[in-house]
C-alpha cells in the first residue's frame, strides 16, 4: 500500500476549493438505486472519460468533468479502507457522494447531480470558518506538490 490516504487528499482537495455551503434538495423521490461496479462503469454511466491519478490495489482515483463541472471519482477494495478515506478528506470540506465501495466528491451541485444518475448517500465535510490560508499552504509540512 505505497499510496496512502494522505497522498490522495490534496487531489480532492483541489476540486473541494470551490466548494460552499448548501441544504439537501426536495429530489429525494429521483434517487435512483445505488450503482456499482468499477471506475470505468461508473464514469461510464455519468459520462466521463476518466483521468487516471491513482491506480493501485487498494484505491482507483480520477478527475472527471464536463466543463466546469470538475469532481473526483474513486473506487476502493474494502469498506473499511473507503470509510479511513472518506474520514480523512473530509478534513477538506466539501460534498461526498457515496455508494458502496466508491465515492464522488465535488462542488456541491456537482454531486446532487450525479446523485441523480449513481444513486448513493450525500455526506458534507468539515466547514472551516475564520483564518485564512496563504496560497501554497505554506505552513502546512509534508504537501508534497
Amino acid at each position: 500500500m505505497r499510496l496512502t490516504r494522505p497522498m490522495l487528499a490534496p487531489a480532492a482537495a483541489a476540486v473541494l476549493a470551490l466548494t460552499g455551503c448548501g441544504s439537501d434538495g426536495d429530489g429525494e423521490a429521483a434517487v435512483p438505486g445505488t450503482a456499482t461496479g468499477s471506475l470505468e462503469h461508473l464514469a461510464a454511466e455519468v459520462k466521463c472519460e476518466p483521468d487516471m491519478q491513482t491506480d493501485a490495489d487498494t484505491i482507483r482515483q480520477a478527475l472527471c468533468g464536463r466543463g466546469d463541472e470538475k469532481y473526483v471519482l474513486a473506487t476502493f477494495a474494502t469498506d473499511r479502507g473507503q470509510r479511513e478515506w472518506i474520514n480523512t478528506a473530509k478534513d477538506y470540506g466539501g460534498y461526498y457522494l457515496v455508494g458502496r465501495k466508491w465515492v464522488a466528491v465535488g462542488h456541491e451541485d456537482v454531486v446532487a447531480d450525479l446523485r441523480g444518475r449513481l444513486g448513493g448517500n450525500l455526506e458534507q465535510g468539515t466547514q472551516h470558518g475564520g483564518g485564512s490560508h496563504p496560497e501554497g499552504h505554506g505552513g502546512h509540512g509534508g504537501h508534497g506538490g
